[in-house]
């Protein structure tokens, strides 16, 4: 009962809409795949008290 208080979900920090992905308080995400399906983007995240930061990466 008390989980689904303590989660939320991981917005797209470029359309701040809802992913599929959902966290909980204590969720840290390192160089995490997050997959946007409204701006269709697939962006390299990571996650530390809730705070989104984007990793840039070199195109191959």
């Amino acid at each position: 009962m008390d989980q689904d208080e303590n989660r939320q979900w991981l917005l797209c920090p470029f359309c701040k809409n809802k992913t599929r992905t959902m966290l909980r308080e204590d969720t840290t995400l390192q160089n995490f795949p997050l997959f946007c399906p409204k701006c269709k983007k697939e962006i390299v995240v990571n996650v530390k008290n809730n705070i989104i930061t984007v990793i840039k990466e070199p195109d191959a």
